[in-house]
């Protein structure tokens, strides 16, 4: 039986998502695959970093394949949310 989580990241395969890491960064890409300790495997991956004091935001390229590892995931997001037309 799928519990959640599965079936949240489930939906999210092949999507945009952000990923918030231990090292206090957000990571944006594609979800490729993921197994039960949340590493995650994801394509065209960016860092993205906010300077609070500047009010600057910069994206850095991470790379093209990565492999972010379990441990080091805080929260996992839909990078895009869809709305519903009434």
């Amino acid at each position: 039986m799928p519990n959640a989580t599965n079936e949240y990241m489930g939906e999210r395969i092949n999507s945009k998502v952000l990923v918030s890491v231990k090292a206090n960064c957000w990571l944006r890409g594609i979800l490729r695959t993921f197994d039960q300790h949340l590493n995650l495997i994801m394509d065209n991956v960016e860092e993205l970093s906010a300077n609070s004091a500047t009010a600057e935001s910069k994206v850095l390229k991470v790379g093209k394949r990565v492999l972010v590892r379990g441990d080091n995931v805080v929260v996992i997001s839909a990078a895009a949310v869809k709305r519903e037309v009434k």
